[in-house]
């Protein structure tokens, strides 16, 4: 099977670099304008299932495809929840003066919200054993970087450090192949 992951596209602009988790917020205008773009990229292509966050951003994302109509909504794609620090840029959380930051581990377990084991567990259970236990052939998810990221390291075996330096970028898009395991290069 082939997973096709597809990053939102670009979000308004008060929200760029920011921990942006479960606020659901919307495109921008060049957001709008890429979605359609990614959408021609896509246009004949065919997949067994569409998958897609049940956010904002990435609903709008996929609003301009042709396979919106079969798509499911579901909150196990959304990005980790980052508590009272959603919306907050890095700068603006040390500025608070509340955390201090160590390193990469000590960052993400400091920070408000949905406890990072559990969402990366979310997301292995949802990719590594519930899509890998459907007998589809492909399948569009449209997601954000993190899910991105961490379905990346799980099946990379790399930490999640380094599956955070691998640079997502808004409307950026990778194929998962589930039989070789393995992800081809992100596109844009």
């Amino acid at each position: 099977m082939k997973i096709t992951l597809v990053r939102h596209t670009e979000v308004e602009e008060a929200y760029h670099k920011c921990y942006n988790g479960h606020i659901d917020i919307g495109l921008s205008k060049k957001g709008e304008e890429d979605a359609k773009r990614l959408a021609k990229v896509f246009e004949s292509r065919e997949f067994d299932r569409v998958y897609c966050s049940d956010l904002k951003r990435t609903q709008a994302t996929l609003k301009p495809f042709t396979q919106v109509k079969d798509a499911i909504y579901t909150e196990l794609l959304r990005e980790k929840s980052w508590g009272k620090h959603e919306g907050k840029t890095f700068d603006a959380i040390i500025t608070e003066g509340e955390i201090e930051y160590r390193d990469f581990l000590q960052w993400i377990h400091a920070l408000d919200g949905e406890d990072y084991e559990v969402y990366v567990e979310r997301i292995r259970h949802f990719f590594l054993e519930e899509l890998l236990a459907q007998e589809f052939n492909s399948i569009l998810v449209v997601t954000h970087a993190g899910v991105i990221r961490v379905l990346m390291a799980l099946v990379q075996k790399l930490s999640l450090e380094e599956a955070f330096y691998i640079d997502v970028p808004y409307s950026a898009y990778v194929i998962f192949d589930t039989v070789e395991m393995s992800f081809s290069e992100v596109r844009v």
